[in-house]
């Protein structure tokens, strides 16, 4: 009898199928990342051979060493700016556009419905027309700059038109930038000062505090307890949280440490001088490093993308950093709107008529909105971009920054100087923002001066708004420059800032009312005090330096407060905290608690009682928190502190939330838990917020890294813990030697992912390695770029539809 046997064909045949499946999407998989590569890398722009440009009147020459700082020799300014701006763009061209869009209130054309809310409070703001009007403040020399850097930008632009190799965003978001102008430049330059030097948030909050609570509890939270009693309107007149609803708020301080040493305190027996301004940490990094070099200049440092010049650094003679002053350049005036006629406001017994201005939103695969801001004597009305949110009063802002001015003269300035006597000079045009500028020069001289135009008001302290219906409280002037608070050769033998308080009490005018907390500074002078023959390597240590000096003030005394019956965990964490040294260190729990904790106190004690966007105007909060905590530990405990239940009820509930929540996130064993588990860097990118482009732009994951808000080494964090605010430029030289400097540029130098300058100093960042820039002879790439009479290089031009095409495709 025969057994029939099972064909096994059809198994074969199904294996084979599946093998070619595999095979067949391998290949498909390949071809992708392969297409994907190749349109990534087309963008890259060119470092070496020749490239002619029509406009030079000679040929310039650019070197990029082996960190991508490019190295720029013109013959003259002319070329030389032209160059920068040809450069500039070639790294950063997307970053450029981007900020004049957004300073512009401009994003809306190409983002879409999303960032309508944003485009109306810029153009509400007007950085854009302020910039505009500034553009005649200035010179023939300064105009020729900025006219020469816009050219050399918008050369670039018509290679990208030409070829079709735009940067990779361009082709994501679906546009191509428009041709550059000088006022671009300004408009950018206005925003710096946005970012850096407002106060009209928290006099909006203190209005509201006083609307809202009874008058000690109002005052609680006040820098400092008023003399006189304030201005106050009826809380029906004006909702604070509507007005402000969807502004956009800078990082509360943002700062910056500087300092210099006399070489009396040095090894090389020449001054030192060190500077890391603390900004928001994003891909590109805010700052571009360059070297700048022609008959009449040779200057070294960083500049804002989209400007020409270099804005600190040092050329041959002398070195230059700064700091934020954080004055009170700002003031809301309440102004009363004529119930008739809502274009009319009332000034000294009669209505005058305010300027409305028509600024149209266009929106992308939208309609393009009318827009109308009203600007009245004091400035444009700031409290109704959101929507109308009162009944016939409204708040206009009057602030410096509005004002023409010329400050990016001031930096070309700056960057010839040869001694203090010509570097103060060159600040009489550094109006705005205000700043701590700290100073030294080949001949020894260390020097210090808070720049800038500061109101000198006829009534008021800018601690609230005020009256805009009368003369009262209107500015009568600013600080006369040589009144500027300022000091020359110390004999401490150093300077120091971190956006401290300036200067005593004596000090005949007003500065501002709000500083930051001090720890940052206590910590600098602590260090340069205890030290002698100091090093460029001691400095670089100090800007890496994690003593937190914050938690040396009040862990002891919480610690003491706490000392009664508690749970399992809190008194592990307790213990901790107990033998910590007070250092933020990477590898240890106890900065995560405490920097947690510290964050949960504020949010235990306003959170409950104070709306999430009126609490986003507290930019002294971490002050007066402080504040609130010193005078409770000391017995006299204020109503905030009472009305959560007392001092010890609120660091309980406080620390019993922190634990809860760091539990969650990195497990129930706090002798496992590290700092830098949760506290971790990452340069995210404009585009990295649509997934899963974070794959393409951020690269990795985070970073983990030591410090807090409070140390040396500034890493200010987010409720995730995402460190998003720090030293963007680290820099130290020593004046022994002008032909170098030290610095550290995160996360590189270049806006392209497929540039070897993309995220090269991500590591070294958050280990504090630098990188020496040498202004004599560096080695690199090089580029030479000649004068062309019209026939600039050209690529062979491709097929747009075809890489976008490619590109979706990757990312469907």
């Amino acid at each position: 009898m025969e057994v029939a046997v099972p064909q096994q064909k059809p198994k074969r045949k199904w294996r084979k199928r599946a093998l070619w499946s595999f095979g067949i999407l391998i290949i498909l998989s390949l071809s992708v990342l392969i297409a994907a590569n190749v349109f990534l890398s087309r963008s890259l722009p060119e470092t070496k051979g020749e490239i002619s440009l029509p406009g030079l009147l000679k040929p310039v020459t650019v070197v990029r060493d082996s960190i991508g700082v490019p190295h720029i020799n013109a013959a003259s300014e002319h070329d030389l700016y032209l160059a920068q701006g040809y450069i500039q763009a070639q790294d950063r061209l997307f970053q450029m556009d981007l900020s004049r869009r957004q300073a512009s209130g401009r994003l809306s054309e190409v983002i879409g419905e999303k960032t309508v809310k944003n485009d109306k409070y810029f153009r509400t703001l007007g950085l854009r027309r302020a910039a505009e009007a500034s553009y005649a403040a200035y010179s023939s020399d300064g105009k020729e700059a900025l006219d020469m850097f816009a050219e050399g930008v918008n050369l670039y632009i018509d290679e990208l038109r030409e070829n079709g190799k735009w940067p990779a965003e361009f082709t994501l978001l679906g546009y191509e930038p428009e041709p550059w102008t000088p006022v671009d430049s300004l408009t950018i330059g206005k925003y710096m000062a946005f970012d850096l030097g407002g106060n009209w948030e928290d006099q909006a909050f203190r209005h509201y505090l006083l609307q809202t609570f009874p008058k000690e509890k109002a005052y609680d939270l006040f820098p400092d307890y008023p003399k006189n009693a304030p201005y106050i309107i009826s809380k029906e007149e004006l909702d604070i949280e509507k007005s402000f609803a969807g502004a956009v708020i800078p990082y509360e301080f943002n700062g910056s440490n500087n300092w210099v040493v006399s070489g009396k305190k040095t090894k090389s027996g020449q001054p030192l001088l060190a500077d890391d301004p603390h900004l928001g940490l994003a891909t590109p990094s805010v700052w571009y490093q360059m070297h700048l070099e022609a008959p009449s200049v040779n200057v070294s440092g960083v500049i804002f993308a989209g400007i020409p010049g270099i804005i600190l650094g040092h050329n041959e003679e002398v070195a230059w950093g700064v700091t934020n002053t954080g004055p009170d350049v700002q003031d809301l005036y309440i102004e009363r709107r004529n119930p008739e006629n809502e274009k009319e406001f009332s000034y000294k017994g009669k209505w005058e008529k305010a300027e409305i201005l028509d600024e149209p939103i266009k929106v992308k695969d939208g309609k393009t909105l009318d827009y109308q801001v009203t600007v009245t004597r004091h400035g444009p009305v700031v409290s109704e971009f959101a929507g109308k949110s009162g009944k016939d009063t409204v708040l206009a802002l009057r602030w410096t920054a509005l004002d023409p001015s010329a400050e990016l003269e001031a930096v070309l300035n700056m960057n010839k100087a040869g001694s203090w006597k010509e570097f103060e000079k060159a600040l009489l045009k550094f109006e705005t923002p205000a700043q701590n500028f700290v100073f030294a020069s080949a001949d020894g001289t260390i020097a210090y001066k808070a720049n800038g135009k500061i109101p000198i008001r006829k009534k008021g302290d800018s601690m609230l708004p005020v009256p805009g219906w009368t003369d009262e409280f209107e500015w009568k002037g600013y600080i006369p420059f040589d009144e500027l608070p300022k000091t020359v050769n110390p004999k401490e033998g150093f300077i120091s800032t971190a956006n401290n308080k300036v200067i005593s009490d004596d000090y005949p005018y007003h500065i501002s009312n709000n500083w930051a907390q001090p720890y940052r500074q206590m910590r600098i002078q602590e260090f340069l005090k205890a030290n002698k023959k100091l090093t460029a390597e001691d400095m670089q240590s100090l800007q890496m330096d994690k003593v937190n000096l914050q938690a040396k003030e009040f862990v002891p005394r919480f610690v003491e407060v706490l000392k009664g019956p508690s749970g399992k965990q809190e008194a592990q964490a307790l213990t901790i905290l107990k033998k910590w040294n007070h250092i933020d260190s990477a590898d240890e729990a106890a900065p995560m608690i405490f920097n947690v904790w510290m964050r949960n106190i504020g949010d235990v004690l306003l959170k409950e009682e104070i709306p999430e966007e009126t609490l986003n105007l507290f930019n002294g909060r971490r002050s007066a928190i402080d504040e609130l905590l010193r005078r409770a530990l000391d017995g006299k405990p204020g109503p905030w502190i009472e009305d959560a239940g007392g001092l010890e009820q609120v660091l309980a509930k406080s620390l019993q939330v922190t634990l809860t929540e760091l539990a969650e996130s990195q497990g129930d064993d706090i002798a496992d838990w590290e700092w830098g588990d949760y506290h971790q860097v990452r340069f995210n990118h404009p585009l990295s917020s649509v997934a899963p482009l974070h794959y393409l732009f951020n690269g990795g994951g985070g970073i983990p890294v030591g410090g807090s808000s409070v140390t040396v080494q500034a890493a200010a964090f987010l409720d995730d813990g995402t460190v998003n605010h720090g030293g963007s430029w680290r820099f130290v030289i020593d004046l022994a030697d002008m032909k170098q400097g030290y610095h550290l540029v995160g996360p590189g130098q270049s806006g392209n992912v497929k540039s070897e300058w993309y995220h090269d100093q991500l590591d070294d960042w958050a280990e504090g390695t630098y990188h020496k820039t040498t202004m004599d002879d560096p080695k690199g790439d090089k580029l030479t770029l000649k004068p062309s009479n019209g026939d600039s290089k050209k690529s062979t031009k491709s097929s747009s539809f075809l890489w976008t095409w490619y590109f979706f495709i990757i990312f469907a």
